[in-house]
């Protein structure tokens, strides 16, 4: 099995506020205290450098800009936002996509050159030329990325004026640096990493992402950036990719907005000793499975850091007729704001619950067939309350940081999982001083 390294993130020392890219402050909940994914053991891909410069795209003093280099000869996959208002370095890391083979990818936070129309669009490129001039490439050869403020222009002479230091910076070792730099009201960084055996030898594969609001992908997440040494053919590199994202960043939600800037991208630089050519290799299966875990390793630390959140709640459907019809009942209970408040509260509500199974629009459900479970307490039994439940019991659960809601339809043998989590109080004061 492949090992992932794992560490805790860094609570706030006494008396010491986490702050936002804005300097206000955050709640501590699950967030100050949230485990994050750390590439403690596994730090680097070969082929693939990083360097970080602060370029005060929105305030001065953090790192806020990042450039990955990757090696001549390196596969690249993509998935972007289906949002119809696709932010400007969404549409041109899409041309270039297919214009030419990526070697640089530059990332900026702070500001989603978002809504910005054809000037958005003209800076993203500038961007993409003054990375080229400076990386010896072409300037389609580079993808841009970019996540912050929707409808400002780029405060593009300060992020082209960091470029120098940024590729300075360069180096095997940047992944920590880099989780940091693409950070908005995330409180921690968001890395994860695998060492895969393969024969006698293996492959590696690191990832990082941003998220923390406007989470419910309709592709990936906002930002998620992922890389291994093995060699894989490009179109195979898609499908692995794919698959993956729709079982990971695809199955979770924090409040059910699906982002302008969504991009999740995959490069394989082909320096290690594992060469993949054909889905027949038994190596194919092996590589499909550890994306896909790092993947979700990801996706679940950006529910975890949800904004305001204090609980990361697993929503399993089983028994369904389908997995559109599970994931319907899934996300009616995942975005109900009812549901999450009582979820914030430690209220086991659990007509709330009820209620949204009723409301996600399956034709001929029968509230007969209707299991619920928090864990394994059963609360409902055939529609009605369980005989056996007692209150108490649910709020044990749901004192928990982490725990399931588990439905049964009794419709089906299909199963289907998202993550979300709970709506505090902190997540509308977040949002409500964002561009304060």
């Amino acid at each position: 099995m492949p090992d992932l390294a794992i560490g805790i993130g860094k609570s706030p020392r006494s008396g010491s506020s986490v702050t936002d890219e804005d300097g206000s402050p955050l709640p501590h909940g699950l967030r100050g205290h949230s485990t994050f994914l750390s590439s403690s053991n596994v730090s680097q891909i070969s082929g693939i450098r990083l360097g970080t410069a602060e370029a005060a795209i929105k305030r001065p003093g953090r790192r806020d800009l990042l450039v990955i280099e990757l090696a001549h000869g390196s596969t690249t996959a993509a998935v972007f936002t289906k949002n119809a208002f696709c932010a400007a370095p969404v549409q041109v890391s899409k041309k270039h996509m297919i214009l030419a083979s990526p070697r640089f990818w530059l990332v900026n936070s702070g500001n989603a050159n978002a809504g910005t129309g054809a000037a958005g669009l003209e800076d993203a490129q500038k961007t993409c030329l003054s990375l080229a001039t400076l990386g010896v490439c072409k300037p389609e050869e580079v993808l841009p990325f970019s996540t912050g403020v929707i409808g400002v222009r780029l405060p593009l002479s300060r992020l082209i004026g960091a470029l120098p230091e940024a590729i300075s910076n360069l180096s095997e070792d940047g992944w920590q640096d880099a989780a940091c730099a693409i950070m908005t009201t995330d409180t921690v960084p968001k890395l994860a990493s695998r060492r895969v055996a393969v024969g006698n030898d293996g492959f590696t594969i690191i990832g990082i992402a941003k998220g923390s609001g406007m989470i419910r992908p309709d592709m990936a997440t906002m930002l998620a950036f992922l890389a291994t040494d093995a060699s894989v053919p490009q179109p195979m590199l898609q499908q692995c990719l794919a698959e993956s994202v729709e079982n990971s960043f695809n199955r979770i939600t924090v409040d059910g907005d699906t982002s302008t800037n969504d991009s999740c991208v995959l490069a394989a630089t082909g320096r290690g000793n594992t060469r993949i050519d054909s889905i027949a290799d038994p190596a194919w299966a092996t590589l499909k499975r550890a994306v896909n875990e790092v993947c979700l390793d990801l996706a679940k630390a950006i529910v975890k850091d949800g904004e305001g959140a204090t609980r990361l709640v697993t929503v399993t459907v089983e028994e369904g007729a389908s997995e559109t019809e599970c994931l319907a009942v899934a996300y009616a209970v995942a975005h109900s704001p009812l549901v999450k408040t009582a979820l914030f509260a430690g209220d086991p509500n659990w007509g709330r619950i009820l209620a949204a199974v009723g409301r996600s629009g399956l034709p001929g459900l029968s509230i007969q067939g209707v299991d619920l479970f928090l864990d394994e307490v059963r609360i409902v039994h055939s529609g009605e309350p369980d005989p056996e439940y007692k209150e108490e019991a649910g709020a044990l659960v749901l004192a928990k940081p982490e725990y399931t809601v588990r439905v049964k339809l009794g419709r089906g043998k299909t199963k289907s999982t998202v993550w979300t989590c709970d709506l505090s109080y902190d997540y509308v004061r977040i949002n409500a001083e964002y561009r304060s």
